[in-house]
């Protein structure tokens, strides 16, 4: 019997090398996940939080970049 090669695909994602690389991948799946269900485009998000995060001073400011905070208006890529 002759298996078709979609079986033998893996997603990288599934095999990490480490417990802090499995929770590094773990903390950005969720944060993807996260702003899909808010209804962000998890790039444009992802790119914001990346450029905003660097200026964070306070939790405030921190808790204010989670998706659940932000629109796709002001999260326009500009």
């Amino acid at each position: 019997m002759r298996l078709c090669r979609s079986q033998h695909k893996r997603k990288n994602w599934l095999f990490s090398d480490s417990v802090k690389g499995v929770k590094a991948s773990a903390n950005l799946y969720s944060l993807i996940e996260t702003a899909k269900a808010n209804a962000l485009e998890p790039y444009a998000y992802l790119r914001h939080l990346f450029t905003e995060l660097p200026k964070a001073q306070t939790v405030e400011a921190i808790e204010a970049l989670l998706p659940g905070n932000l629109s796709m208006d002001q999260i326009r890529i500009g």
